[in-house]
């Protein structure tokens, strides 16, 4: 079953809405198909206007930006650390925006869009202090 984006049927405040329309096609999402950990694989997919968009559905590596050198590098991931989206996505290595990957270079924070830009880029982040 799809997922529908137009206009709820319902009032903020809990009243019915009357439809000025039926559904339309425009207004169905795609189907959720989430980043993971595996070996490297990029899906294109067409959008509205005939443009093309990227999606990453498996990847072994990241483009992290060091801010203390200010260099870019390529670093393989390890696991999936923290994920604010979901804490089940921790357990099953799912990859979205805002998450804290484990990485051979230390933990990485996530900051494109790997539904959507097609590439998987992170800052590096100091290691959190731990109580003595």
């Amino acid at each position: 079953m799809g997922t529908w984006q137009g206009r709820s049927r319902r009032k903020r405040t809990g009243g019915r809405l009357r439809p000025l329309r039926k559904k339309r096609r425009f207004e169905i999402a795609r189907e959720l198909q989430t980043a993971t950990l595996g070996a490297g694989t990029v899906k294109t997919y067409r959008v509205r206007g005939g443009n093309r968009k990227l999606r990453v559905l498996t990847t072994q590596t990241i483009n992290v930006f060091d801010p203390a050198t200010k260099t870019m590098q390529k670093a393989k991931i390890v696991t999936v650390r923290e994920n604010p989206a979901n804490p089940n996505y921790v357990q099953r290595n799912i990859i979205t925006k805002g998450a804290i990957l484990e990485t051979d270079l230390g933990l990485v924070k996530v900051r494109s869009r790997p539904g959507q830009d097609g590439i998987l880029n992170g800052v590096r982040v100091a290691a959190p202090a731990r109580a003595a």
